[in-house]
């Protein structure tokens, strides 16, 4: 990625940051931070782990083989565009031999920063990701990693959402408003993964480019930009198709860290409500992110998800009897912790090492 496109991802993020420093009360910060104490370094440490599962769910999706059939006659008509200016081999679009775990960690973590206050979440992140894989596996590849990845990441949440209620029905009372509720969330995880499914199946790209037509205000710029670029679109739609029917291992392998992401974090949780409720119950922790996690996404036009997640975090807690106070104490940790990684994240976008790239062919 160009310095200027680094430095303009890098200088929205401050901007980005900014805003949310300005939401915090920082006497009640202080307050806060005093009575976690050393479980608030907890939290912090807790996320370099659990990125790792983030980056290493998208490291087995880049280094999967997704072949749509035009990449091998594109490489047998040019052989001389798979070699660099030493005449040496060049990694393969889409093969992701270029790609290093480390150096994708630092991606992942620089992209949710820039998620962390986006509404929708994918509106910095995903640029950013897209932009910085290119030069190594091509920019279809790229996108169509980063594409797929994003609907792993979100896939999970249906399948952590509908865990959550099984969950619940072993675990807790069921109340006659619950049985409603637990139903409604029931049938919307069932919606969400069919159309997951059917994403996989058969590519996401262009049916999310077609829903964009119908938007009022983005049409207008939707209806050329699909018409400019069909083909690389169905491009990457088959490159997703190709890799959940080739790779059904590394769907499922993908899908199952990021699950995994999603139960772990319920520590975060578990971890702040110790210093309040010593006897806190780690699957009581997971309910309370689940149905937080689910509140806040389905609010996810509210920039910065100022109050969503707040208000989520005070029904579900003060729900399984532990008081709204708690749920205030949780939020404003969580909230801090979001801080910290987005500043981590940025400053990781701009120490990036500049050395010559071989830019992968076949655009």
């Amino acid at each position: 990625m160009s310095r200027k496109y680094q430095n303009g991802f890098f200088l929205f993020g401050l901007v980005v940051l900014a805003v949310m420093l300005s939401q915090l009360d920082y006497q009640e910060v202080w307050r806060g931070l005093q009575h976690a104490g050393y479980w608030f370094l907890a939290v912090i440490v807790l996320w370099l782990f659990l990125y790792m599962l983030n980056t290493t769910a998208w490291w087995l999706i880049i280094k999967a083989p997704a072949k749509d059939g035009k990449d091998e006659d594109r490489e047998a008509d040019s052989p001389a565009k798979n070699r660099n200016n030493n005449g040496e081999s060049r990694p393969k679009d889409g093969d992701g031999r270029a790609v290093s775990l480390p150096w994708l960690y630092k991606v992942t973590v620089s992209g949710f920063a820039l998620n962390y206050a986006t509404p929708a979440g994918l509106m910095g992140g995903e640029p950013y990701r897209i932009m910085a894989l290119a030069p190594k596996i091509g920019t279809e590849r790229a996108t169509s990693s980063v594409i797929l990845y994003a609907m792993t990441h979100i896939f999970s949440h249906f399948c952590f959402w509908a865990l959550a209620v099984l969950l619940y029905l072993i675990t807790q009372p069921l109340t006659v408003f619950m049985a409603f509720f637990l139903a409604a969330v029931s049938l919307f995880c069932a919606i969400g993964i069919w159309f997951f499914i059917a994403g996989y199946r058969k590519g996401l790209a262009v049916r999310a480019m077609n829903v964009l037509r119908h938007v009022p205000f983005v049409k207008r710029w939707a209806q050329p930009f699909i018409e400019r670029h069909r083909t690389q679109l169905d491009t990457i739609d088959g490159q997703i198709a190709a890799l959940h029917r080739q790779n059904p291992r590394t769907f499922v392998m993908a899908v199952l860290l990021e699950v995994l992401c999603r139960v772990l974090s319920a520590f975060e949780i578990y971890f702040v409500l110790l210093v309040l409720l010593p006897s806190v119950n780690y699957l009581e922790c997971v309910l309370i992110l689940a149905f937080t996690s689910l509140l806040a996404n389905l609010l996810f036009f509210l920039p910065l998800q100022i109050g969503g997640r707040e208000g989520g975090f005070m029904l579900s807690i003060s729900g399984l009897g532990m008081g709204t106070s708690a749920g205030a104490f949780v939020a404003l940790i969580i909230r801090l912790r979001e801080l910290v990684w987005t500043g981590i994240g940025l400053l990781l976008i701009n120490l990036e090492k500049r050395k010559p790239e071989n830019v992968a062919e076949g655009q």
